[in-house]
């Protein structure tokens, strides 16, 4: 029974050390679970930094190629804007409603709607029977001319000799400026008619209908067998490289617009696109039906896209002095991940800035918030510095 006891005393031991091994081991492993951890999360939070921040250091020679610029940012007085909607028409200055000077038969068309012409080009030919009895009468008109002057040049020689009688050289005289004279009236006639008097006998009855300047061809009726008359336009022919804005102005806005004020166009056609121009005219009378004054902006359409009848948004800048407010140079702003943003100066860096924007301003916009005057702006090199941003961070990304 003792030898017993004393075989099983041990047995305590071991399972203590087992025990203590086996704690070991699972520490030991759970130091092993926690290094992997740690070792993922460290760089994660190293490489959000750049992104927080957001700052670009470029050295002096980088700055260079990138074409940066920067200006503080100070406040300036800009006027207050009135906006009103208006109607884009044509500038009547240069338009043409283009009829036939005589009446006649179209035989011909030669320009289509829509073309853009150059001054004097060939719009149509019309044949008339009173262009053809002009040129008909102006041909008989030179040649009695010819006869007349060749009668007097021999009478003022023979009276020279004193060998024509008085009256017969006078009369001979009398004949020649009265041929001379018919010889004008024909030749007048042929160019009411809006033929050349110089190609009488050659044009015969044709008569050729031409654009009055450059422009485009907005509207035409000719068409070919139809009758022409000088109270029926063919063509509309309008010069469409500056456009005329047509507004019309409540009471209230009379007394805030002049002639010569600034005033920016915005269509639907073109979101986002400001066209720039200047108040031209101010009517002196008010609609009676509508208590509006009619007036006029005119701008630039050199590219030809704004088009006659458009409705457009008209803001023009009211008189005064106007109230000095924050605004930045429209290129200095661009797009990240479609907010406005703008690059400022800190320190050695360039940190982009989220702003608030409002109207723009002749090559100028508005800034509600995001900066503040007294900050150094990137002006010139925006895009450069935009490209190395989102390098730089797809680089991090990866």
């Amino acid at each position: 029974m003792t030898e017993n006891l004393t075989s099983h005393r041990p047995a305590p031991r071991l399972s203590l050390l087992a025990s203590a091994v086996a704690i070991a081991l699972l520490a030991g492993c759970g130091a092993k679970g926690e290094a992997p951890d740690t070792a993922d999360t460290a760089p994660k939070a190293e490489a959000a930094a750049p992104h927080e921040e957001g700052t670009l250091n470029l050295s002096k020679k980088e700055r260079t190629r990138a074409g940066i610029r920067v200006e503080a940012l100070t406040a300036m007085p800009l006027k207050d804007l009135l906006e009103v909607t208006a109607t884009i028409q044509p500038n009547a200055d240069r338009f043409a409603r283009v009829a036939a000077p005589v009446e006649g038969r179209i035989v011909s068309v030669a320009t289509p709607l829509g073309a853009q012409v150059r001054a004097g080009q060939p719009l149509a030919q019309v044949e008339s029977v009173a262009l053809g009895e002009a040129n008909a009468a102006l041909s008989a008109a030179r040649a009695a001319a010819r006869i007349a002057d060749a009668d007097f040049k021999r009478a003022e020689a023979l009276n020279a000799d004193e060998i024509i009688a008085q009256k017969d050289y006078l009369r001979a005289r009398a004949e020649h400026e009265k041929a001379a004279a018919e010889l004008r009236a024909a030749e007048e006639r042929v160019r009411v008619l809006g033929a050349d008097p110089s190609a009488a006998g050659r044009s015969g009855a044709r008569l050729t209908v031409v654009a009055p300047f450059a422009g485009t061809v907005v509207a035409r009726k000719a068409t070919v067998g139809e009758l022409a008359t000088p109270a029926e336009p063919m063509f509309a022919v309008a010069d469409l490289s500056r456009v005329w804005i047509e507004a019309n102005l409540t009471e209230a806005m009379l007394a805030h617009v002049r002639p010569g004020a600034q005033a920016s166009i915005s269509v639907e056609a073109y979101p986002g696109e400001v066209f720039e121009g200047k108040v031209s005219y101010v009517a002196g009378m008010l609609d009676k039906a509508s208590r509006t004054v009619p007036a006029r902006i005119e701008l630039a359409n050199k590219d030809g896209r704004l088009k006659p009848e458009m409705f457009a948004k008209a803001r023009i800048e009211a008189g005064g002095a106007g109230e000095e407010r924050l605004a930045v140079p429209d290129d200095a702003i661009i797009l990240l991940q479609g907010q406005p943003t703008v690059f400022v100066a800190e320190g050695d860096g360039f940190a982009p800035r989220a702003v608030d924007l409002g109207e723009k301003r002749g090559g100028r916009t508005v800034v509600r918030s995001g900066v503040a005057a007294g900050e150094q702006l990137v002006v010139a090199g925006t895009y450069a510095l935009k490209a190395r941003l989102l390098k730089s961070q797809i680089g991090d990304e990866h």
